[in-house]
């Protein structure tokens, strides 16, 4: 019963705060107490994983204090106005698998890339190195994951199957793009923990519609607290 009503808490103020709009701060000291570990399983099911199982979120063994969470917060907060900062960024924050503060950032694969090339276009280059160096470069206590993702459309003298398959090593290779021109950029290889192509999956607006499969076509990027991130969080060291 007590656990009901704790995912009956958790679960109300995840939606009292979207509503609200709250800050990293505000959500990173109520996640970090006593809901953190039920609300680490809830919304890493929700948020903190993709359709293949990938979690974005440093594997910790128990809840961060609430103290930690708000450091974290304070600092999800400062990355994300550097991030929104950045030309052809979206920028949002979500909730990683530990119940932690990180955030979202998406480029739309349009302004990455030509139709069906994995190339970077020059244009896309300058905003990936200001995200390089004003985000990634200046918190490299944080971790970073890569996905690339397509629309559903089919290629030519393809069968259903080949398309889907085609489009995932596409996804990949222009994920792959990103992290390497970002490594490049002198962003330590030890801040990328994964780089994945996701073709298809989890579409995020309708594939009927032209502008659907343009939302679809796309490059994210999380940051997320790092082992030592939360632990310096944890010692009340985390700057």
């Amino acid at each position: 019963m007590k656990l009901l009503k704790l995912n009956v808490f958790a679960l109300a103020a995840i939606i009292l705060l979207s509503a609200c709009n709250a800050s990293n701060t505000t959500k990173g000291g109520l996640i970090g107490g006593g809901a953190g570990a039920v609300l680490g399983g809830i919304i890493g099911n929700m948020i903190g994983k993709d359709a293949k199982g990938t979690v974005i979120g440093a594997a910790i063994g128990g809840a961060v204090g609430t103290g930690a969470g708000v450091l974290i917060g304070k600092k999800m907060d400062k990355a994300k106005a550097a991030a929104e900062a950045v030309k052809n960024a979206e920028v949002e924050s979500i909730t990683d698998a530990n119940g932690l503060q990180a955030v979202k950032v998406t480029f739309d694969s349009g302004i990455l890339f030509s139709t069906g090339s994995s190339t970077l276009q020059s244009s896309a280059k300058s905003s990936l190195t200001q995200f390089a160096n004003n985000v990634l470069k200046a918190n490299t206590d944080m971790d970073v994951a890569i996905q690339g993702y397509t629309d559903n459309q089919g290629w030519k003298n393809s069968t259903a199957a080949q398309s889907a398959e085609k489009n995932q090593q596409l996804s990949l290779q222009r994920a792959n793009s990103v992290s390497s021109y970002l490594l490049g950029q002198g962003v330590s290889s030890s801040q990328i923990k994964s780089v994945a192509g996701l073709g298809e999956s989890n579409p995020v607006a309708d594939n009927a519609t032209a502008s659907g499969r343009e939302q679809n076509r796309r490059v994210e990027i999380y940051l997320y607290a790092s082992q030592a991130m939360i632990q310096a969080a944890e010692n009340g060291t985390l700057q």
